[in-house]
């Protein structure tokens, strides 16, 4: 009877001992149990620590191509919720691919084997910071050029397809700010359009192919980056605009996509001082945040920085750790730098301390954490998420994926817009005369030569200081040309040509990424765009000049005069 007794006893101290256990860590809740992702994040968070919550609402970058000491202590010590990829990590695709499986293997080793975010820029075109062997694109304005939304989502599925083989599951993607001011060296050729309703349908089917190919898109630069010719990298932009205009132009795209449920909203270093969000940026405004995309807009996902190391955004806070914060408060659920801080940086320790002072910060930084966690529920899990340890065998098979090779090239060709002038095709090499080619990109002069084989090349360099050289060598190999077809990038190549104003010379530009450089030189026999510097497009506008194809595209802006 005693034995009994005792067994009874050991049994039930077992029972609760299990039931301790399992909820303080062995056998309990992890993000591969079953359950709802607003359930089990509810569960996820529960068991959290207040520093295992603050962690998931950073996402760090770091520099070179292999994961450096500190992103590994970030990752193991502290559990963070996310990492940035940038282009200076890029350009080995196998090695990046090897550096995602570590990173991911390290973060499956806490309790809760809460996957990471891995994010990056891979808008398409002109912004494309996983390079290596990643496809090349038309980019958004040729897909404005083109018009078809189809076109917008099968960018987005193909350029999330290579991504997801590489184990990248977030994408800073579509890029929906208004092609308004025409003499931003930001935005140019990354907006669909300067018509917000366009810039909101082209991102929509963006979003939704992302998101098809596994790939989680963000919206960005809210509340829109296209009115002002300032780069926040460098100053905080004050763009004049008031509320009402604001609420008809830019923020219309981000109405659209509210609605059609994008899950994640990146908010720009960007002043309004016209409007009730003053000169604060509005990454750290709880007016732009809260009040406008939260409760008037209704947008329910995740709402991420841009890089708080801008100088847009550390300025006007004073320092990074006040950014953070301020970034928090105003309802961001995630901050993201592009360089990894010291374990013991104010940016962390200052947080915490606030945490345990601020009942009211406390609060906001879990509800952080809980959208991060439902995010990430709702993403990373299934048969349609990237891979956590990328495999090279997969990546041979997708990278460059064979499929968008033969879609962007099609892109590339409804695209073709003829700006200016009459349309000079079909120009055979036997009609051209003496070819000159000139260009800042090889590919524009190996795919011409292909072309007209017997063309001379000149080759400047992408630069936007004048080089009298540069200008003589041209003049030189211009008097010996019947026709010179001439890319056009930047206002450097505006000076160049117009060295040649008065040749008599039949001339024709080819403009990559922004077509406005063209409306400097109107006196050319013909102004072309094709949106973007890659091999498709380069091949696609010397297809339309022999006349191959028809140039079809529209002009996605109305052009305004910039002078000569």
């Amino acid at each position: 009877m005693i034995l009994r007794a005792y067994k009874k006893v050991f049994i039930a101290i077992l029972l609760v001992l299990f039931s301790l256990q399992s909820y303080r860590g062995f056998g309990a809740e992890h993000f591969y149990s079953p359950g709802k992702p607003e359930e089990l994040a509810e569960k996820l968070l529960a068991a959290m620590s207040d520093e295992e919550a603050l962690a998931q609402t950073f996402m760090l970058g770091w520099v070179g191509a292999d994961p450096s000491p500190a992103i590994i202590d970030w990752i193991q010590k502290r559990h963070i919720g996310g990492i940035k990829i940038f282009g200076w990590n890029t350009e080995d695709t196998y090695r990046l691919a090897n550096t995602v499986g570590v990173l991911q293997k390290a973060a499956q080793q806490s309790d809760k084997k809460i996957p990471l975010l891995v994010a990056t820029d891979q808008e398409g075109g002109w912004i494309r910071h996983v390079k290596g062997i990643t496809s090349e694109t038309p980019g958004n304005m040729a897909i404005g050029a083109s018009g078809v939304p189809r076109d917008a989502y099968l960018s987005g599925y193909y350029i999330g397809r290579e991504l997801a083989a590489l184990g990248i599951n977030m994408n800073f993607a579509p890029s929906v700010d208004l092609f308004t001011n025409q003499q931003s060296v930001l935005i140019g050729p990354r907006a669909f359009s300067d018509n917000p309703v366009t810039a909101g349908i082209l991102g929509i089917a963006f979003a939704k192919g992302l998101e098809k190919a596994g790939v989680i898109p963000t919206a960005k630069h809210y509340p829109g980056h296209g009115d002002t010719e300032l780069d926040s990298h460098g100053i905080l932009p004050h763009i004049q605009a008031n509320f009402e205009t604001l609420w008809n132009r830019e923020l219309l795209p981000y109405r659209m996509l509210s609605k059609e449920g994008i899950p994640a909203i990146m908010t720009g270093h960007l002043a309004f001082p016209n409007t009730r969000g003053g000169s604060e940026p509005a990454s750290l405004s709880r007016w732009f945040i809260t009040t406008i995309l939260r409760e008037t807009i209704g947008f329910k996902g995740l709402v991420i920085t841009d890089d708080l190391l801008m100088n847009g955004v550390t300025i006007p806070a004073g320092s990074l750790s006040r950014a953070a914060k301020l970034a928090l408060e105003a309802g961001n659920d995630i901050l993201m730098m592009s360089k990894t801080p010291n374990l013991s940086d104010p940016v962390w320790n200052n947080l915490l301390d606030a945490m345990k002072r601020e009942p009211k910060f406390r609060e906001r930084v879990r509800d952080a954490a809980r959208r991060t966690l439902i995010l990430k529920l709702t993403h990373l899990k299934g048969d349609t998420a990237p891979p956590l340890f990328p495999q090279a065998d997969e990546i041979k098979k997708r990278i460059p994926d064979p499929q968008g090779k033969a879609f962007f090239l099609d892109l590339a060709a409804r695209s073709i817009t003829l700006v200016s002038g009459t349309d000079p095709s079909p120009l055979e090499p036997s009609k051209a005369g003496k070819v000159l080619l000139a260009a800042s990109f090889e590919d524009f002069l190996s795919v011409g030569l292909l072309a007209y084989p017997n063309a001379q090349r000149f080759k400047f360099s992408y630069s936007e200081e004048s080089s009298p050289q540069d200008k003589l060598n041209f003049q030189s190999q211009a008097k010996q040309a019947d026709t010179i077809i001439f890319c056009l990038a930047n206002g450097y190549g505006v000076d160049l040509l117009q060295s040649i104003r008065y040749s008599g010379k039949r001339v024709i530009v080819i403009s990559a990424l922004s077509p406005v450089y063209l409306q400097r030189v109107t006196w050319n026999t013909s102004g072309i765009a094709v949106y973007s510097y890659s091999r498709e497009s380069f091949i696609a506008v010397f297809s339309a000049l022999l006349g191959r194809i028809p140039m079809q595209g529209k002009l996605p802006f109305a052009m305004k005069n910039l002078g000569r």
